[in-house]
């Protein structure tokens, strides 16, 4: 299960501790050595002059992954007529480009000797691992994504649509059957032997062999022996690289080399996120105090008005009802005078007769 907001909220306290994490000497002794890989550590070599756009890796990435059945069969060819990118559910792809004639490209993670993606982690959700694939630790993750950000070849995917539990994902170089003593479901699924999976050093000595063998049909490169300080997947081509849309502009130095500096700050940020995060909890709890405050004091003024307006309106009532009582009896008591006038003594005038 994922990690919740408010575990998240209190590992970000436990980092405000600083040197505890070890974050800042990790990146710092990164940027001072080289890293050649780990001994015997595995890859895989796609020949992009032998693929033939079948979709067969595809297929099989899709099964031993259990990712969800797509759209469109993988039989459905017309899929190629449009760039694609790998997705939350979509670990590789091949996409076609047009030259003389059709090249097809396979994409997914390439495994970095030492990744960005784990470089900018400051949680090391993921690493590399000794067999050579950059593996994910779904438990250490806390969601901020900043692997999508620093990868440079734009592959790691995130679950959005998952909103209890999101992961990211992406291409895993069947890390669970290469510690079976399998190989890659892609690479024994391709029907033309475009994908070879072997130890690093082995298959850079066969594409190496393959280029002097045929430097006819071969650029003389072999992509992601240098590229990012190397990477577990390689590349051979009979075409520039960025031809086919795989980026000639990353240099030979690795991702925490270049990363060491912006990472030294990544503890004092988390560090100081917590005393943020509690200052605009105490600001935010204060506004609803002196809210609920002015609140009580307006019902209360309101309250005291309310009562005022009342005894004035029954004090002017009342008056009123005085005023009107006092007019009814000096009414009648006028009328009964009027009368007694007309007929002073009315009874005195009949035993006189």
């Amino acid at each position: 299960m994922a990690i919740s907001r408010r575990k998240f909220i209190g590992c970000l306290g436990a980092l405000a501790l600083g040197p505890a994490i070890g974050v800042p000497d990790t990146a710092r002794s990164a940027s001072n050595k080289e890293f050649s890989g780990w001994p015997d550590s595995r890859g895989v070599l796609h020949d992009i002059t032998k693929c033939i756009g079948c979709r067969k890796c595809e297929s099989a990435c899709q099964r031993v992954n259990n990712l969800p059945e797509p759209e469109q069969s993988f039989e459905e060819l017309s899929v190629l007529d449009q760039k694609r990118r790998t997705g939350a559910d979509v670990f590789t792809v091949v996409n076609r480009f047009d030259n003389t004639r059709p090249v097809f490209v396979k994409t997914q993670c390439n495994h970095c000797l030492e990744p960005a993606c784990a470089s900018a982690c400051f949680v090391k959700a993921l690493e590399k691992s000794p067999e050579g694939a950059v593996v994910y630790h779904e438990k250490l993750c806390v969601g901020c994504r900043y692997c999508m950000v620093a990868c440079p070849f734009n592959i790691p995917a995130y679950e959005y649509h998952k909103a209890l539990a999101p992961r990211v994902t992406k291409c895993t170089m069947c890390h669970p059957r290469i510690l079976e003593g399998k190989r890659p479901g892609c690479v024994e699924d391709c029907p033309a032997g475009a994908l070879i999976s072997g130890t690093r050093d082995e298959l850079l000595a066969y594409a190496w062999q393959r280029i002097r063998t045929y430097p006819e049909r071969y650029v003389s490169h072999v992509y992601g022996e240098h590229e990012m300080g190397g990477t577990s997947w390689l590349y051979l081509s009979g075409l520039p690289f960025g031809q086919m849309g795989m980026r000639e502009d990353l240099g030979t130095r690795s991702a925490p080399e270049l990363t060491a500096g912006p990472l030294s700050a990544v503890p004092i940020v988390v560090g100081l996120w917590p005393v943020l995060l509690t200052g605009v909890y105490a600001i935010s709890k204060r506004k609803q105090k002196i809210a609920e405050q002015e609140k009580q004091t307006a019902v209360a003024e309101a309250l005291a008005r309310s009562r005022e307006e009342n005894r004035q309106q029954i004090d002017t009532l009342r008056e009123k009802w005085v005023q009107e009582k006092e007019s009814a009896i000096n009414f009648e008591v006028k009328k009964a005078l009027e009368e007694a006038a007309k007929d002073p003594e009315p009874a005195q005038s009949k035993e006189d007769e």
